[in-house]
């Protein structure tokens, strides 16, 4: 009986040893965010607070502008709704937003800005910061520091990813199937994944220019949107394509979607879909499922 229940327990521990997570032929909805007030310029990513049961969408585009009465701050707001896509509240913490998203490690909802790398020149208000939330998960205009510039991003406009369990940032770069693995203690890449795109089918000019999301998922950690395609790309650590999912025939994507309008949050791919409702709707899909 005791070698039974071992072999049971090997067979066990070895058959997860090889599971993997399936990715979906198809995506499936899991929400649907309709904007209810006219983005300030352009939607650029999603976060999800799972304690708060709140989504927060950010604007970007706005430049931090000031003058002698006022202080350099963007007009780019950042929105609020609960986990059924309804609207909560708006903010105007003072940046123009990249990626936003939950840091896991520190209960913050997070902020990296355009230009966090300085490559496009010094310009003030850029950095990753915290951004102050009530206690029922509403945005405030109000927020802390947590990193200035660092070069080790590139792109000015990239809008990276984060894995919360190695503090790693991953930031693609624009019109480029390269990927920069950013340790904030360093001020160079700590390593680069290039995106095998040769079996996908997609060209460089077919995909998502500055984002890849980070689903931490074992062997398909890397999602990248094909606009071109109607379909989500994924790849592994080493940047060797998986597989693919197919997004609805009847989304229409435009040439925005290149540059903004995504998103990685609560296991779902967001995507702006800017011809819904009257000012557009994000579209979260399951692209993939762990067995």
């Amino acid at each position: 009986m005791r070698i039974s229940i071992l072999l049971v327990t090997l067979f066990t521990a070895l058959a997860g040893q090889h599971a993997q997570a399936e990715i979906l032929a198809e995506a499936q909805v899991g929400i649907k965010i309709p904007m209810m007030q006219k983005p300030t310029t352009r939607p650029m990513t999603v976060a999800h607070v799972p304690g708060l049961k709140r989504y927060y969408v950010a604007d970007g585009g706005l430049a931090p502008m000031g003058s002698e009465f006022e202080a350099p701050i963007s007009k780019s707001l950042i929105h609020t709704y609960n986990d059924e896509g309804k609207y909560v509240n708006s903010a105007r913490p003072g940046y123009d937003n990249r990626s936003i998203y939950y840091n896991s490690n520190s209960n913050k909802l997070e902020t990296i800005t355009y230009n966090i790398s300085s490559y496009a020149g010094f310009s003030p208000n850029t950095g990753i910061f915290a951004i102050d939330l009530t206690e029922t998960g509403e945005v405030k205009d109000s927020s802390t520091d947590v990193f200035g510039f660092n070069p080790a991003f590139g792109d000015a406009n990239t809008m990276p990813s984060y894995n919360p369990e190695t503090n790693l940032y991953f930031a693609k770069q624009g019109r480029s199937n390269k990927v920069l693995v950013v340790d904030l203690k360093l001020r160079e890449p700590a390593s680069e994944i290039t995106l095998d795109l040769t079996k996908t089918g997609a060209a460089i000019d077919d995909v998502s220019d500055y984002f890849v999301a980070y689903t931490g998922v074992k062997n398909e950690e890397l999602l990248l949107l094909d606009i071109d395609h109607k379909c989500v790309l994924v790849f592994n650590l080493n940047g060797q394509y998986q597989g693919k999912s197919a997004l609805p025939k009847d989304l229409k994507l435009r040439s925005h979607n290149h540059l903004n309008g995504t998103g990685y949050a609560n296991d779902m791919l967001f995507v702006y879909h800017e011809s819904e409702g009257e000012f557009g709707t994000y579209l979260g899909f399951k692209i993939v499922k762990a067995n």
